[in-house]
């Protein structure tokens, strides 16, 4: 608010501190003195001149009080604040007005030593706030920080397991290795400063782990192609599962789509494409040329994405119909879902045994199993609508599951 709103509303407070009677908390130290006639009855009001000095006294009272908090709050802070600071402009307006309004009671000016008062507190109140809005971005800057942080222990987790798998594969490591290393501890450094509560050279140490992150993923890009090609076969073969289960669900979602009337070109045309993809990759599948197909997977990958994503769709629809059905009687929902956690737990661990990689199948599990749960309370809190975009969440993880160890079975 500019200087002249701020002393206007300082006036009009005063104008109506002075216009009413004193409140008792602002003259509990005068009533005897001044609010009983000299025939011992209450009145309950005083003259004016007489009114301006309680007031007037009592303010400058808690202006004083106000201004020891303040200081105790922005003091220690003050000269790492910038110049243009306006949680250091308001504190030092504050503190020229507390000190007129101060020296204007103590001449006995009480009017004026009411509106500084005033004024001063209101800009204590601004410098506090400012204090408060501060911290609490600081302090939000923080936690992403750190949630930041937090996600990159996953992506470390792949990091490591990458770079074992390429060791077994015979491929050189050396770089990538390095980098995760300098990654992860420039990371570290961070977490350190947090815990030191260094803000800023947190935000530092921050830009320096992100750019050392950069040319990690760089390196790790490099490192997965290379694993790639080095098992072409298999993922050029899992292609092919995925790809034939996708397009038999497309050409059923058409089928159906164009007996109801619905417009389907779109899925059409994105069938069309990578129909187109899948025999090329099929073709040189058959005759062994597993790097030959993998080129042509990653020529089009646009094409394989696009297609894949609609396939999500039309499933996330389709869970969306089954829960509907299915959740009609709760207690056989439940009952199915934790049939169904516990025979695909123990198919994968049959697969294991086998030989099979079953890594990220057992993950989509137990996060299934976790959204699973997390329905279960939000459903005993009665928040059923909260519930049902868990339990889809769990369905769409346990069909990935069921296609993975059918796929491997």
């Amino acid at each position: 608010m500019p200087m002249d709103g701020i002393k206007a509303l300082a006036v009009v407070l005063a104008a109506l501190l002075l216009g009413s009677v004193v409140p008792l908390s602002l003259a509990e130290t005068n009533t005897s003195a001044n609010n009983t006639n000299t025939t011992g009855t209450y009145t309950g009001t005083m003259d004016n001149s007489t009114r301006e000095m309680v007031i007037a006294e009592n303010l400058v009272e808690k202006l004083q009080k106000l201004s020891k908090f303040a200081e105790k709050k922005i003091g220690p802070i003050k000269d790492r604040l910038p110049t243009n600071s306006s949680i250091l402009k308001n504190y030092n307006l504050a503190e020229e007005f507390k000190d007129k309004a101060i020296e204007e009671y103590g001449a006995g000016d009480y009017y004026n030593s009411i509106l500084d008062s005033l004024t001063a507190m209101h800009y204590y109140k601004a410098a506090l706030s400012a204090l408060k809005g501060g911290k609490e971005k600081v302090n939000n800057a923080r936690e992403r920080i750190r949630m930041e942080i937090e996600r990159t222990r996953d992506y470390f987790r792949f990091v490591d397991k990458t770079i074992r798998l390429a060791e077994n594969q015979g491929i050189d490591v050396s770089n990538l290795t390095q980098l995760y290393n300098e990654t992860k501890k420039a990371y570290e450094v961070v977490l350190n400063d947090l815990r030191t509560g260094d803000y800023e050279k947190a935000k530092v140490d921050l830009n320096t782990a992100r750019e050392k992150k950069v040319l990690l993923d760089k390196e790790l890009r490099k490192v997965r192609e290379e694993l790639a090609y080095a098992n072409a076969d298999k993922i050029v073969k899992e292609f092919l599962v995925k790809g034939e289960k996708g397009i038999e669900i497309a050409e059923k979602a058409i089928q159906l789509g164009e007996e109801k009337g619905y417009n389907v070109t779109e899925l059409q045309r994105r069938l069309n494409a990578f129909s187109e993809v899948y025999n090329q990759v099929k073709t040189l599948a058959d005759e062994k040329k597993w790097e030959d197909a993998l080129n042509v997977m990653q020529e089009n990958r646009e094409t394989i994405v696009q297609f894949h994503r609609a396939i999500e769709l039309i499933l996330q629809r389709s869970h969306e119909k089954e829960l509907n059905e299915k959740i009609r009687d709760v207690k056989a929902f439940l009952r199915e879902m934790q049939d169904r956690i516990q025979r695909d737990a123990k198919a994968l661990k049959d697969l294991e045994k086998k030989g099979v990689n079953t890594g990220r199948a057992e993950m989509q599990l137990r996060v299934a199993t976790q959204e699973f749960k997390t329905g279960v309370a939000l459903l005993r809190a009665k928040k059923p609508m909260e519930a049902r975009t868990h339990f889809r969440i769990a369905i769409e993880l346990l069909d990935k599951v069921e296609s993975f160890i059918n796929a491997h079975s």
